[in-house]
């Protein structure tokens, strides 16, 4: 489904805080994969995601998605594809905007707007169903602005905004990070619940060893810009999370 081919990022390149990001990477993410990656900091995990999602350039090698070379493709033309969860509740919605507006201007990700209007009773009542479907308490709060919620309530609404249309690949770059444990499990459980249901193909950024192991069916272990192992679900079944950490 997606192939990165000798993949290098280089950063603040020809200058003397040049460094070399991500070298010759070479991976293959089949349809339906669900791949979490771990890594020490500065290992090039976020920039893997940033690298697929557009918002990062390659100085070298090519990004193909279904036989497509998108290698050159802005992130706004990616967008229809892809769906992207931050570490930051903050980042993945407008606080100034209501829950449903919010949720109306993701149901338009990768089209092109014109000048009518985004929302009307049809998609609220569309909405208001979907988010008491998937239990997340958001249905009741509708009209209030983002600006109140709580972070893990921001989160789950970035979430559902992310996989609304049913992305061909969603990116979660240490999404639970910021959150409390028992929100923590809560949006790791919708999060399954999502990916389940529309059978997505996933890549997971996280720090925790446990997490890594039991979610999804790969584990990519980064070291250094480059992917040190490769485990396949199999191997991560065998795997304790203090041998995975020794892998680090």
């Amino acid at each position: 489904m997606i192939q990165l081919k000798n993949i290098s990022v280089i950063f603040n390149q020809g200058t003397a805080l040049e460094k070399n990001v991500l070298q010759q990477i070479n991976l293959t993410i089949n349809a339906g994969d669900f791949i979490t990656v771990i890594g020490s900091n500065g290992a090039g995990k976020s920039t893997l995601l940033g690298l697929l999602a557009g918002t990062i350039p390659t100085q070298a090698g090519s990004i193909f998605f279904d036989k497509l070379n998108i290698t050159t493709y802005p992130s706004e033309k990616r967008a229809k594809w892809i769906g992207y969860v931050y570490q930051d509740p903050r980042l993945g919605t407008c606080e100034t905007l209501t829950v449903e507006e919010n949720l109306a201007f993701a149901m338009q990700r990768g089209e092109r707007r014109g000048l009518s209007f985004a929302l009307n009773s049809s998609l609220k009542k569309q909405f208001q169903t979907m988010l008491a479907d998937l239990n997340t308490g958001l249905e009741n709060k509708l009209t209030d602005q983002v600006a109140m919620l709580s972070g893990g309530q921001r989160q789950v609404l970035s979430l559902v905004m992310a996989t609304l249309k049913a992305p061909k690949l969603l990116l979660l770059d240490e999404h639970t990070a910021a959150l409390d444990p028992n929100m923590t499990k809560s949006i790791l459980a919708l999060t399954a619940r999502i990916v389940q249901k529309h059978q997505l193909t996933t890549l997971m950024v996280t720090h925790n060893m446990t997490h890594a192991l039991e979610i999804g069916n790969r584990t990519l272990l980064m070291q250094q810009g480059k992917i040190a192992h490769d485990l396949s679900e199999t191997e991560k079944n065998r795997l304790s999370a203090k041998e995975l950490m020794e892998y680090l």
